[in-house]
């Protein structure tokens, strides 16, 4: 049964509560079988995944790659600097081209608005790989993991410390959907935007609350989960030094991991800069479920394309 009301995984917006429900339904039954009985039930035999690359990936190629290949599918790598994404080749052209080769098409781009023109162009599903906007299938895995840990998501209070970044948004807009209380704890001028706050406040059911506050001490208290990312991301190299300077006190350590729940997650989408803004103590320790979370990138992603391509 198809699961999303739209095509395509764009945004957390394309999404519903019973969306990401059955999502996370299918993840834990394509995980279980997997791990009973070695292998998955080829239900993408035939088709084809392409995958466009502006940024560097670790996780992402290796997850959907290999992800396809569970469910009997294949997937091809696409560097997109062959064919420059709306430079070499208008966004429509390819996205024209693209859907004569492929079933389902994932992209992680600079421009969102680039993901947006392609779903909007393209015959087949797109996926949002990471954009600067979002990374909707990173927070996905995320709340699987917690789910997985806690058993559920309704009232969890979940803090990201750092940059309001893509991961932050997506995170914002996932918890809206899921009843949890969401806070993002970042330095003045680092803040999550004030229209994805007040978004993700009109997007929230189920009791869910979300805030943004420059008081990262007063933030984590009592968070059933912690989440941190790099404070530079890809594209922001020059800032390194000052974004360094301005973060300092919003590292996530010993100290303010003891303000949160005892049994409090930790997670961080990776890669990370240890020492930085997460050090070795936190993300090696007991609280730490960050490469559980890594793993289920691909568990959650399984699913997505499943049911995108009506299989699930």
């Amino acid at each position: 049964m198809k699961c999303f009301r739209t095509k395509d995984l764009v945004s957390m917006e394309s999404l519903t509560t019973a969306d990401i429900v059955q999502i996370f339904e299918l993840t834990a039954r394509q995980k279980k079988e997997r791990a009973k009985k070695g292998a998955n039930k080829p239900v993408l035999e035939g088709k084809v995944l392409g995958m466009i690359f502006e940024k560097a990936s670790l996780r992402t190629r290796i997850s959907f790659e290999v992800g396809m290949l569970h469910l009997g599918g294949r997937a091809i790598y696409l560097d997109q600097t062959n064919f420059k994404l709306g430079e070499r080749e208008s966004v429509y052209d390819v996205a024209k081209n693209m859907e004569r080769f492929m079933d389902i098409l994932m992209l992680r781009t600079f421009s969102h608005q680039a993901i947006v023109d392609m779903a909007r162009y393209s015959k087949i599903p797109i996926i949002n790989g990471l954009s600067d906007d979002e990374h909707p299938c990173q927070a996905l895995a995320d709340l699987y993991t917690i789910i997985e840990k806690r058993g559920e998501l309704k009232g969890q209070k979940l803090v990201f410390v750092g940059d309001g970044n893509n991961v932050a948004t997506s995170l914002a807009y996932a918890s809206a959907l899921m009843g949890m209380h969401f806070v993002c704890a970042s330095p003045e001028g680092y803040t999550l935007k004030n229209e994805v706050v007040e978004k993700a406040q009109r997007m929230a059911v189920l009791g869910a609350t979300i805030e943004a506050t420059t008081d990262v001490r007063e933030a984590v208290k009592n968070a059933d989960c912690l989440y941190t990312d790099v404070w530079a991301s890809m594209g922001q190299e020059k800032e390194k030094e000052i974004r360094a300077a301005a973060f300092r006190e919003y590292q996530l350590n010993e100290s303010l991991l003891a303000l949160a729940k005892p049994d409090c997650l930790v997670e961080h989408c990776l890669p990370a800069h240890r020492g930085e803004e997460i050090t070795d103590g936190v993300i090696d320790g007991p609280n730490s479920v960050v490469f559980d979370e890594a793993e289920n990138r691909m568990h959650v992603q399984k699913a997505v394309m499943t049911l995108l391509l009506g299989r699930g």
